[in-house]
């Protein structure tokens, strides 16, 4: 198995967005290319188009789950239970690990939105930015959840 934690942190540092760098982490496990990737998840970075709202590093681990577990008939109402359940379970997780799942909490920002331009990647705004080490957590929780879930003998 790869590992997730060190390939998302360093997609970040590459200049991907959070949300990227989480899904790029599990891409070919997926079955995507590395360019569908990204692309599926470049608006969520910045807590969604930097509007600050849920942490990218939470959107990329979570469209990992739906495109691993998500249901497809929207009558499934036990398939969207079962997802759910574990969306708010790696959630809880992140929060846990994070102390929150927002975005303008985890940077530490009193505003709820940033203008739509990204911020330069230099050594100072990694410096200042959590977001590589989030990144590296969101794939190491989803990782290890996974592995839980795998070996857990309700699934067997």
């Amino acid at each position: 198995m790869q590992n997730h934690k060190e390939l998302a942190k360093s997609y970040f540092l590459e200049g991907y967005n959070c949300s990227q760098s989480v899904l790029l982490a599990f891409h070919e496990e997926l079955g995507l290319d590395k360019d569908t990737a990204a692309r599926m998840a470049s608006p969520f970075g910045g807590g969604m188009g930097r509007l600050r709202e849920v942490c990218g590093t939470v959107s990329g681990m979570l469209l990992v789950l739906g495109l691993l577990r998500g249901y497809g008939d929207p009558k499934d109402l036990e398939g969207k239970k079962a997802l759910y359940e574990q969306v708010q379970a790696l959630a809880r997780t992140f929060r846990e690990h994070n102390g929150s799942i927002i975005c303008r909490d985890l940077l530490g920002l009193d505003h709820s939105s940033d203008v739509p331009a990204p911020s330069p990647r230099t050594p100072e705004y990694y410096k200042k930015r959590p977001c590589a080490d989030l990144a590296a957590d969101a794939a190491q929780i989803l990782e290890q959840f996974l592995q839980q879930e795998q070996i857990n003998p309700e699934n067997l």
